[in-house]
């Protein structure tokens, strides 16, 4: 039996709002929000990125990127320092680990919660099956 492809797209869509919001609101608690931790993984993750790298990596334009990093950079958690040419690179200040670590901790407390429906085999699964889905998918069209 097929899954109805409309009613299996809001289910995913579902479950990751449900994630998304739990996630922003438990980060609250440590001063800074989904998106601002999210940057700050990607900036730790590849230290001295580009703007346009970083901005694909969280899933957003680089205007959108560019202007979080603005805020990141004026609360102290980001410093940009010319690079190559023109391109600005990122690098976590000490402030920004702080907030990068605690809010590792908070996601794993929310993650581990989400989840917790699920037993460990069927975790397993579900992620063989998205990352196939996003391994063998075609590119989504502009």
């Amino acid at each position: 039996m097929d899954a109805d492809l409309q009613v299996l797209g809001r289910a995913v869509k579902q479950a990751q709002y449900r994630q998304h919001r739990a996630l922003d609101s438990a980060l609250g608690e440590v001063g800074t929000t989904l998106a601002q931790w999210d940057a700050l993984r990607a900036i730790s993750g590849r230290p001295g990125a580009s703007a346009r790298e970083l901005a694909a990596v969280t899933f957003q334009s680089e205007q959108a990127f560019g202007a979080l990093v603005g805020r990141l950079a004026a609360q102290g958690l980001v410093e940009r320092r010319p690079g190559h040419g023109r391109r600005i690179e990122h690098r976590l200040t000490p402030a920004g680990e702080q907030t990068l670590a605690a809010g590792h901790q908070v996601s794993q407390k929310v993650l581990e919660e989400c989840f917790s429906p699920l037993p460990s085999a069927d975790r397993a699964t579900l992620l063989g099956l998205l990352r196939r889905l996003n391994e063998e998918a075609p590119p989504p069209t502009a």
